[in-house]
């Protein structure tokens, strides 16, 4: 079909933060999971995880679709990292918020995805918030800093909805960069 036009947006973040279940949230098709049984310190958290990548498809307009890649947590995978951010559009970082440090697990993953993403659009949806004594979304600015770079939101990803605010943010983001906003 001439003029269909394919787009790739990136979930990425540590073990257990939604990735997998944000994708199955929103994706048209079956979703493609490379999940295993965890082996290392990963099983005390959960029973499986990704070890190469989840794939999902949404539907953006008859002639446009979008690719849903979600990363690996662990680090031992990081060589998935920049080949699934290879031609995206963004990155959606999921962190959990009743983690110990979210914030410093976000800062994690913003320094590690830096020299595979560059000039990308990038847009982080906290879980988890307000369950705990965990930071908020202000903490999360404060430490973080680049409010227009970069927007921090609140997101139940086992909703379809919260999901899909986020790739709308993500989309904002691409179309009215912060410099054409006056930054």
């Amino acid at each position: 079909m001439s003029g269909f036009r394919e787009h790739k947006v990136v979930f990425a973040g540590p073990v257990g933060a939604g990735k997998t279940t944000a994708i199955r949230a929103i994706s048209e098709v079956v979703p493609v999971s490379t999940e295993a049984y965890a082996s290392d310190q990963v099983a005390e958290q959960k029973v499986t995880t990704t070890v190469a990548m989840d794939y999902g498809e949404l539907t953006l307009s008859r002639t446009e679709v979008l690719r849903l890649y979600g990363t690996p947590g662990q680090e031992r995978f990081a060589h998935m990292w920049e080949m699934l951010c290879r031609g995206a559009l963004g990155v959606i970082y999921l962190i959990d918020n009743s983690r110990p440090d979210p914030i410093g697990d976000l800062q994690f993953y913003l320094a590690r995805f830096a020299p595979y993403t560059g000039g990308l659009a990038a847009v982080v949806g906290v879980s988890r918030l307000g369950q705990g004594a965990g930071p908020t979304i202000q903490d999360y600015h404060a430490r973080i800093g680049r409010p227009r770079e970069l927007p921090i939101m609140s997101a139940d990803i086992r909703r379809g909805g919260d999901v899909l605010m986020l790739i709308d943010t993500l989309m904002l983001s691409i179309e009215y960069p912060p410099t054409a906003l006056g930054k």
